[in-house]
């Protein structure tokens, strides 16, 4: 076997609508929750169908779907990444001061903006992944590491400081509305049809499902589980990284206290409530992508409805349990 991508009719012969809609089908609980969570904020929640609402919704559930994009991949292998929050603080330090204080001109300073950062965390996903496949470290305490050092080494590149800035051209990503449509939503829909592909479409997507369902089989059978598990890790330090910057570019700032703080939770919640089993061996993208909606809608409806931010958290962490507790049941069945 080879580590190579290959079109999608080399991987499975099956038609690419009927494997959506095979997809769909596999989380059907999922999106009736989410039907369910519309259906009552419609009826009960002022105002929930405005344009204003929409976007405001979408905007914040971007980067947990961007994200969780990369955490889908990670948990498909059987492995898990704390570090994503650490690594979105790693990279909303950086680009500012790229584009703030290089010296740079404007246009190259931006674009380097963009593309540093989200490399510099794709190098710490795959110190993640040699951790991991070096080392031979526990995932979770691989990438444990990262989440403690990497919101220390955010905060030492900018002594604690908060940075703000206004640069219209950088906060696009974060502030752009093409034909009206937030620019992180298009970004995120882009990221998603990407992870689709790779995990539909492609060896390397196979490879994934391999490792996570039987590593050591996998390996026999010729699959490069080293390799695979370090682009995993890189690929989802390299979205953390994008994520970091939709966040600075919204805020206009850029504090490491606060950038991605909790999104690993985020993150894993939503692969969980998507059907991901958490032992490795399936990929449901489509299934994050409802399971962030998810959280977001209860997080926004319980916020409408008065309760305080703090207990939004115990509720994401209750649906965790929840979830987890469902797919062992499932897989007793």
């Amino acid at each position: 076997m080879s580590g190579q991508l290959v079109p999608a009719t080399s991987v499975r012969g099956q038609n690419g609508w009927q494997d959506l809609l095979a997809d769909l089908k596999q989380v059907r609980a999922s999106l009736l929750i989410l039907a369910a969570l519309l259906i009552f904020n419609a009826l009960l929640t002022p105002n929930f169908l405005s344009v204003q609402t929409l976007n405001v919704n979408l905007t914040q559930v971007a980067t947990i779907i961007i994200v969780a994009m990369g955490m889908t991949l990670v948990i498909a292998t059987g492995g898990v990444d704390l570090s994503v929050g650490s690594l979105m603080a790693i990279s909303g330090v950086l680009a500012p001061l790229i584009f703030l204080n290089a010296g740079l001109p404007g246009g190259v300073g931006v674009a380097l903006a963009f593309v540093v950062p989200v490399l510099v965390t794709a190098g710490f996903g795959l110190l993640n992944g040699v951790f991991i496949t070096r080392l031979r470290l526990q995932p979770i305490v691989a990438t444990l590491v990262l989440y403690i050092a990497g919101r220390g080494i955010a905060q030492v590149i900018t002594n604690g400081q908060l940075q703000s800035f206004d640069n219209p051209a950088f906060g696009y990503i974060g502030l752009g509305r093409p034909l009206g449509i937030p620019f992180q939503v298009l970004l995120m829909l882009v990221i998603v049809a990407i992870t689709y592909w790779l995990v539909k479409r492609t060896v390397f997507g196979r490879f994934v499902l391999a490792v996570g369902g039987n590593e050591t089989a996998a390996r026999l059978a010729g699959v490069p589980t080293a390799r695979v598990k370090l682009l995993v890790y890189s690929f989802s330090g390299l979205l953390a990284g994008v994520a970091g910057l939709i966040v600075i570019a919204i805020n206009r700032s850029s504090d490491a206290n606060q950038v991605g703080q909790n999104m690993e939770l985020d993150a894993i919640a939503a692969v969980a409530v998507g059907g991901t089993l958490l032992s490795g061996g399936r990929a449901q993208v489509l299934g994050t992508v409802c399971g962030a909606l998810i959280i977001q809608l209860i997080r926004y409806t319980l916020l409408a409805k008065g309760v305080p931010d703090a207990a939004a958290l115990v509720v994401k962490a209750a649906i965790i349990v929840a979830a987890v507790a469902l797919q062992q049941r499932r897989r007793r069945e």
